[in-house]
Parts: C-alpha cells; structure tokens; sequence
C-alpha cells in the first residue's frame, strides 16, 4: 500500500481536514470532520497522515515549479521560452507580484503544515501510554512534514533580520479558535530553523528507520529522512552561526551507522527504478506511472514532444557551464548529461541524442531516462498530459548527507578529516583525484557534479556560499558563478546526432580550463547582478499578504509592502 495510492485522493481530505493557512483564509468545507467523529481509531490517523503527501503529486510544486527557480543557477537552462514570471525568477529580479509560482508554492507549504498541526494537536490529545504504535507513527510524520514545509519556507523567504510565520499550535491555549489566525512571524529565520530542528528531532523520536518499516509503508518518512533534513537545517543555519557546522558530523554517522544508509556502488545505478528504496534513498517523491501519480519531473526535462514517441515537455536542460565541471574520468557526466552523438536506448530501441525542439543548448539531462527504456511504455503514464512515471524523483540522497559532513568539516577547519567522505564520493565517480585536505572548492565542485538536475537546490547553494564570507577566494567563486552568462553547444545540423560543431556562427571559449569550439550564449541567460546577503538572496511575500495581515507580517527589505 505504498503512498502514491494516496496522491491523488489525499488532496481532497487535505481540503477537508485543513485551513489553507498561506491565504491567511478559513477553508473549512461543509463535511469536515470534526472531533466528535474523527481522531477515534488508527485509520482516521492513517487517514488524516495521507492527507500531508499531496504537495508531492503536484505539478505547481515537485512537478517542475520549484523548479523554475533554479533557472538562477548556472546548471539550468529554460529551453522554452518563458514569460516575465519565470524569467524574473531567473534573472533574480522578482517582486512577488509577477511570479505566480512563488505564491502557489508558498500557500501550498503552509496548508500541509496546517494540515500537520490537526494530526500533532490531536495526537497529543492522547495520553503518550495510551497511543497506538500507528498513532505515534503518525504523529512522528507530521512533526517531520511541518518541519520539512517550514524549511521550505524559512530558507527561502527567511533573513536575520526577518524570519517567516511559524506557530507552534500545540503550545496555544485554544487550539480551535487560534488555528486560523495569522502565524506569529518568527523575529530571525535562526528562530525558524530553531523550531524545525525541534520538530524534526520530535518526528525521529516517534518514526521508525527505514530499514523497519515494510514494502506497504514505503514513502512514509523514517528516522533517516527526519536527521537528514536535520542535517540541511544546521547547514544553512551555520551560515549564520558557524558554531551549528559542529552538529552535523555525528548525525550523518547515525543515518549510516544506525539507519543503514550508504553510496550504492555504481552512481548511474541511483537513477534506476529498480533502485527507487536502495540503501542510498532518504527521502523522494514517490511516483508511479500506473495511476499518474507522483512527480512529473522525468517527463519535463525529457526532449520536448519525445522525438515523437512521447509527451516530454522540453522544459529544463544543463548549461555548457554544468558539462564543462566534469573530467573526463567522472562516469557522472555521462549518467547526468546527454550531449550530442551519446547513445541511449529509448522505448525498446537505440538512439542517438539530438535535439530539434525549441530553444538550442545542445544537451539534455539523462539521470531520469530509465522509465523510457521498455519498449513496452509501462513504466510512463499512458497520459502524456500527467507523465508521471515508475521512478521515484529524489529530494534527498546519503551522497548529500556525506557532503554536508565534509562541508561541515571543512568550515571547521578540519580539512584532513573531511577527506574521508568527500573521498568515497570521488571514487565513486571514479575522478582519478585523491583528497588529503580538501578546500571548500573542492566541496563546491563534488557537490556540483553529484546533485546536478536534482532537487537539492543549486541555487541557495550559490546564495548562501556567496553570503558566507565575501572575503574569501570560494565565496566569490560562488558569487561570479551566480551571476555570469550561460552557454551551450551549435550544431551545424541539429536533426543530425552526428553534427559536427558550427564554428561558423558558434565561438571558441575556455570554460573550467578547457576549450570548446561552437559556443552559443543561451536565450535569455545572460549575466546578472546579485549582491551578497542583499534584496535578492530571499524571496518577496506577496504585497496582498502583508495587506492583509493588518501589521502581522514584516516585508522582506526591499521589497514593495503596498
């Protein structure tokens, strides 16, 4: 009974068990279960925790509009042309106005964290010695959802100087009449991370590892994904706080030591179906082709209308720039990246990668091609309007989990002591490099190859770097990579997998130290400015928000507020 049976049904009771607290609005609908006929047995809380799983299953989030914020990174190319909304997000010139995607994704979060707040207040309503291991698992998953949603929210919308709405329903006096009240907005997003890290700590010590749960259970989070998303909070916390880089190490050996988690031996093989619950898996998105359910993520970044054979839409391909970081030893290019000539079976049969659609870049990712290998389509959607598929879309691998531990080594100045994982990552690769004491480049280079594509977010990842130390030869790295130009390859003939380069209209240019003939600037990619810690490193709250909170909820600096 895994979890994508529920995707598609879980929205409904999400509506009827939930105000939608990002509109600041009560939602309640005629129906809603109340306290009288709910919260009385196991399966009105196994009822009530599929309700926190919807977010996943949508386009508007882990479908591709999450994702169109990594347009500001330097990996991602929009190879179909976008509007103002989309291409503000890219340029780091939004206004919270323009971008419809922020606010669907911003409402969204907070309905599953109020969504949360229902299950944790009635969980808690029970006294500890008279719940169900069912209502403690439950529980467990809604301290880690709404700890997940607020992290979602806090490191994207939340500075020092302002964090982002978060209350702790449990604490108030009066649950019923206070959950529809605007959420006290947190004074510094260090207060934010705070409160997630309770709740995650609280989810771990109500979930089972992963390991202990059964083939039915699969998709619900475990302890390895509660430490995990731990983990990301001290990270970007230290950013803040270099003391919380000390927090990490030892978390990430109790996800490997205790829970099981470890590398799978080949990298291509992380991206396969077959390996959707490997020992490697955190947490993901989980998908299925069967009854559209799950993530359409593969389907967005597979060629635009699949040469034919498929509904892909074209919308996300890797930058020049994101080639050029791989040697040429790294096996995770040609699993990452497909570029001109590459081979790959596709529905029953070999091909050669080209591509005729839409904008020119000259590659196309490959880490999310396995559901179009049968011949037989059974593992894609028969809709090419819903092209959900058979594999699951990672949020979080182990791999993130060592590179968070040797960050963390790093930034503490025990460089000798972060080769150790940031060493297995490179073999795994098979680099040809051999770290003693690593530098924070390093870091941000394995970091780059390992999590290309992936919903890790390259794009705070260069924020946050570039904000931690403007002095520093690797946070201005970070900042010159945020705000360049981005490029691609010309063929001459772009039907034709064998094409040579066109030098005639392409330009020759060194990237990363190499050089290649036939480069082409991208549509619309080109450079942009960003300051450090400035109005861009956070997103805007919506001017109609802050309206009507009457004074509640503090703009971010230098956005518009009327």
């Amino acid at each position: 009974m895994k979890l994508y049976k529920y995707l598609l049904a879980s929205a409904l009771l999400t509506g009827s068990l939930s105000s939608c607290t990002g509109d600041w609005l009560d939602t309640t609908k005629e129906g809603t279960p109340t306290d009288q006929n709910f919260w009385k047995t196991d399966n009105d809380f196994i009822k009530a925790a599929n309700g926190l799983y919807y977010i996943f299953g949508e386009e508007e989030t882990y479908g591709r509009d999450l994702f169109w914020e990594q347009g500001a990174s330097d990996d991602i190319f929009y190879s179909r042309s976008r509007g103002n909304g989309e291409m503000s997000l890219a340029n780091l010139t939004y206004d919270g106005e323009t971008e419809s995607r922020l606010s669907t994704i911003y409402d969204e979060f907070y309905t599953t964290m109020s969504v949360a707040n229902d299950i944790i207040v009635h969980a808690l309503a029970i006294p500890e010695a008279s719940r169900t291991a069912v209502i403690k698992r439950t529980l467990g998953e809604a301290y880690f959802m709404r700890g997940f949603s607020h992290f979602m929210i806090a490191y994207r919308y939340g500075r020092t100087d302002n964090g982002v709405p978060f209350a702790k329903y449990e604490d108030m006096s009066d649950y019923q009449a206070q959950r529809n009240e605007i959420p006290a907005q947190q004074a510094s997003v260090i207060d934010d991370y705070k409160l997630i890290v309770e709740d995650l700590q609280k989810a771990a010590d109500n979930l089972p590892w992963f390991k202990e749960y059964g083939e039915d259970d699969y998709g619900r989070p475990a302890k390895d994904a509660a430490y995990g998303y731990m983990v990301k909070a001290y990270a970007y916390w230290a950013q803040w706080d270099k003391s919380q880089w000390a927090n990490i190490p030892s978390i990430v050996d109790k996800i490997h030591n205790e829970g099981g988690r470890d590398l799978l031996d080949n990298y291509a093989d992380v991206f396969k179906i077959s390996n959707n619950w490997s020992k490697e898996y955190v947490w993901s998105v989980n998908s299925s082709a069967a009854n559209y359910a799950g993530s359409i993520f593969p389907g967005m970044v597979l060629e635009n209308k699949g040469w034919g054979e498929y509904n892909g839409w074209g919308n996300f391909k890797p930058t020049l720039e994101l080639y050029a970081e791989y040697n040429d030893n790294d096996t995770r290019r040609a699993a990452t990246i497909l570029s001109y000539g590459d081979e790959f079976t596709y529905f029953g049969s070999k091909r050669k990668y080209y591509s005729s659609s839409d904008n020119e870049c000259g590659f196309q990712f490959n880490k999310y091609m396995d559901p179009y290998v049968k011949g037989d389509k059974s593992n894609v959607s028969g809709n090419g309007d819903r092209p959900t598929t058979d594999l699951n879309l990672p949020l979080m691998r182990y791999a993130e989990l060592l590179l968070f531990k040797a960050e963390a080594l790093i930034m503490q100045g025990k460089n000798a002591e972060a080769a150790a994982p940031l060493q297995l990552i490179a073999d795994r690769a098979h680099e040809g490099v051999t770290y003693t004491a690593p530098t924070m480049k390093d870091l941000m280079h394995e970091r780059r190859c390992e999590l290309a594509g992936e919903w890790t977010d390259r794009r705070f990842d260069l924020i946050r770097w570039s904000g931690t130390d403007t002095s520093a030869d690797w946070c201005k790295e970070a900042l010159a990579k945020l705000t360049a130009a981005k490029h691609g390859l010309k063929h001459t003939d772009r039907t034709n997998p064998d094409s040579p380069l066109d030098t005639t209209e392409g330009r020759t240019m060194v990237i990363n130290g190499k050089t290649y003939e036939g480069v082409m600037d991208l549509a619309n990619m080109g450079e942009k400015t960003f300051v450090p810690n400035g109005q861009y490193s956070v997103f805007p709250y919506r001017i109609n928000l802050v309206i009507k909170s009457n004074g509640k909820l503090k703009q971010n600096q230098g956005y518009a507020s009327n």
